[in-house]
């Protein structure tokens, strides 16, 4: 409990559910093998067969990374299992000292018998309880994933489009404009200009690579910065034909810019650096922030809405698993640092 780290209530259910899985077992050993001969023997001898068989016979279904729940299903996790713990406190305390009366000694006995197995399998269920939800969990965040990452992609794809059609338009603004002059309609000619000033589309974008995804979202993201007064130090390198799937793409660097917009904070000297390029057969992506406060440990997000964001890291993490590839983030010499690395052999299912 005191050394793990996670959720509290997730430590405190999974400490109570380990506790009594070993307490059941052993007390079944030391209870009742004593009659066949020395305890010693049969109980160090039975707990290292026992745990053995059981790490054996569960081990390809244990999961990769730890599990990961909600704190309310935690909390139900953790109420159900206080259920093995007072059966187990209950004959524990019952057969913990040996009454004058052979009936009591025997009435103990023969429910520790009942109570031990099933404390026993009570334990090992719940522990395949959270996996499933763990896994239900797992699925309903990939989902959401992936619906945030085509709502994002499909949204600046249509901020593109709208662009495309306002340049394209862009003669029949220049004829409207040669109009008014020809009546003197200087004021409206003025009017009508500034409100094309204003428009984003005309003020065109960097091309920042040859990725037309990745180009839409770097400057996106690259304007927000400029708006909020970060600085920004942007290398990338990407082909037009990239063997990364444009969701895949846009997520991945939407949340790793969407990260660092909000780890640098509203301090002062806010920096953000961005290098990303794909060659021999990689895909390499490195973004590094200025820190604006402290990181959590397992690097959950510090909104107060925690479940309805967070889910960046995660994302990207599935994102690098699928095409066998890896992510580091953390804390490097005072500023966060996330590096992705994918390889370009297409995404596995």
């Amino acid at each position: 409990m005191l050394c793990s780290q996670g959720e509290r209530w997730g430590r405190l259910a999974l400490t109570l559910i380990f506790f009594c899985l070993i307490m059941s077992v052993n007390a079944t050993l030391d209870t009742y093998l004593e009659p066949l001969g020395p305890l010693s023997l049969f109980s160090r001898a039975g707990r290292p067969l026992f745990y053995g068989g059981l790490y054996l016979l569960v081990r390809k279904k244990l999961p990769e990374e730890k599990p990961r729940l909600s704190a309310r299903l935690w909390q139900m996790v953790l109420v159900l299992a206080a259920m093995p713990l007072c059966a187990l406190i209950a004959v524990v305390l019952l057969t913990a000292h040996r009454y004058e009366s052979q009936m009591v000694n025997r009435v103990g006995l023969q429910q520790g018998l009942v109570i031990l197995p099933f404390a026993l399998l009570t334990s090992l269920m719940l522990l395949a309880a959270i996996l499933v939800l763990a896994e239900q969990e797992r699925l309903e965040r990939a989902g959401r994933l992936a619906q945030l990452r085509e709502v994002y992609y499909q949204g600046l794809r249509q901020r593109e489009g709208q662009v495309r059609r306002l340049r394209h338009d862009l003669r029949s603004h220049l004829t409207v404009l040669a109009g008014l002059l020809e009546q003197g309609q200087t004021q409206a000619a003025r009017a009508y200009l500034r409100e094309l000033g204003e428009s984003p589309a005309l003020k065109g974008g960097a091309r920042l690579c040859e990725n037309e995804t990745a180009n839409v979202v770097l400057s996106a993201k690259a304007g927000e910065m400029e708006r909020a007064g970060i600085r920004l130090d942007l290398a990338v390198s990407l082909p037009r034909d990239l063997p990364v799937a444009d969701t895949d793409l846009a997520a991945l660097l939407g949340n790793a810019l969407d990260n660092a917009l909000e780890g640098v904070g509203q301090g002062e000297g806010r920096r953000v650096t961005v290098r990303c390029r794909a060659d021999k057969g990689l895909f390499m992506l490195r973004v590094e922030n200025t820190l604006g406060g402290p990181v959590r440990p397992d690097l959950a997000t510090t909104k107060a809405d925690r479940e309805a964001h967070g889910l960046g890291l995660p994302g990207m993490g599935e994102i690098a698993r699928r095409y066998h590839g890896t992510l580091e983030a953390g804390v490097r010499e005072g500023r966060f640092q996330l590096v992705v690395c994918l390889l370009l052999g297409g995404p596995q299912p």
